[in-house]
């Protein structure tokens, strides 16, 4: 197990990894610096087996990943608060967090899954409920911001997901695997319900890919209309963060699952936000196979959300906030979500050095979120 940390372990996190080490057919395990707790499998880890599929080692938002692309208007574009308020009024409006109305479906691209998926009921909620989900934000850490770059450029950055398409993906097949203990399930890659799992992941992956292009030209419709603003998409940077492929390592050809780990091969791009209230990052990977080629996918997290409720005032989170546009009316919703809840992210990118280089930095300017 090898790790890049901004602080020593916590007795749970350490637990955690050290069963996920010790777990059959794991060959290599990398640590991020914005590594935290969560169910089964921590987020912030990089996994290589060589024929087991650990499905808990991707989570339930298989795919959710970043989409950023640069428009032709500067920062001064969005002083004022009007001009802001109205922006992020029809973003609401055009980018729900939720699922949409029939009337506003907006149609899956045929290569959004690229197939059919394993079982019925997988098939029957891509085609109802990932119709009605497709091109909506989400909830959570999941948003969507326009950030300036170190030129005053104005960027937009689209994080979110595949939705409930994605979770039910996951339990799906969990229900398939075999225990390896008292939380960890796995399936056999070379059987045929490892097959499917691999199909029907590729199809959520593909799903949250076609949906944040989808976010990003409902937004740039709303930029436009609002700000006259055009979308670069020559510029365009997509990657994601939640996913199982197979790669090479050492000679031999590996399953690599990353859960909250973006990958980082030589010269590849990538998208490492930080919090709703500090800078973000457009950076290429520098190809570290002692890391499985993989990055932090941001800041991660310094507080649960029950801790981070509890701790952080509505106050506090509109002082953090000061110079960015965002809801204050949902200022009291989003405290789990206040920059101080989040690790810093210069940390996290002084802990990788030897993982991506950084190509550009961007200030958050507008932060909209579901809630």
């Amino acid at each position: 197990m090898r790790t890049w940390l901004t602080a020593p372990l916590s007795h749970d996190v350490s637990g955690a990894l050290e069963r996920l080490r010790r777990a059959p057919d794991v060959q290599q395990l990398a640590i991020m610096p914005d590594v935290h707790l969560s169910a089964d499998v921590c987020i912030g880890v990089a996994v290589a087996t060589t024929h087991l599929l650990y499905p808990q080692a991707v989570g339930g938002d298989i795919g959710c990943g970043m989409f950023a692309v640069a428009l032709d208007i500067e920062a001064s574009a969005l002083a004022s608060p009007g001009i802001a308020g109205k922006v992020l009024a029809e973003i609401g409006r055009a980018v729900p967090a939720r699922r949409r109305n029939r009337r506003l479906v907006i149609e899956q691209p045929e290569a959004a899954v690229g197939g059919t998926l394993s079982h019925p009921s997988l098939e029957s909620l891509r085609r109802n409920e990932g119709a009605l989900e497709f091109a909506t934000l989400g909830g959570g850490n999941h948003f969507l911001e326009i950030q300036a770059d170190e030129e005053s450029r104005l960027w937009l950055m689209v994080h979110s997901g595949s939705r409930a398409l994605g979770q039910a993906i996951r339990d799906h097949h969990l229900s398939r695997g075999e225990p390896v203990d008292h939380r960890l399930r796995v399936l056999d890659a070379n059987s045929t319900a490892g097959a499917e799992y691999l199909h029907d992941a590729s199809c959520a992956r593909r799903y949250a890919d076609a949906s944040r292009k989808a976010i990003a030209e409902e937004a740039g419709r709303v930029l436009g209309n609002t700000l006259g603003a055009k979308v670069c998409w020559e510029t365009a940077i997509t990657t994601d963060h939640n996913h199982v492929t197979r790669e090479e390592f050492g000679g031999r050809d590996l399953w690599i699952h990353r859960k909250g780990a973006m990958p980082a091969h030589q010269g590849e791009s990538g998208v490492l936000p930080g919090s709703m209230g500090s800078p973000s990052f457009h950076v290429a990977g520098r190809g570290h196979e002692p890391a499985l080629c993989s990055s932090a996918h941001g800041a991660g997290r310094a507080m649960s959300r029950t801790e981070a409720r509890s701790r952080i005032s509505e106050r506090t989170l509109r002082r953090e906030m000061q110079g960015v546009w965002y809801d204050t009316r949902l200022a009291g919703q989003l405290r789990d979500e206040a920059p101080s809840a989040y690790k810093d992210v210069g940390t996290v990118l002084r802990a990788q050095r030897e993982l991506v280089k950084v190509i550009r930095t961007l200030r958050p300017i507008l932060n909209y979120k579901g809630v």
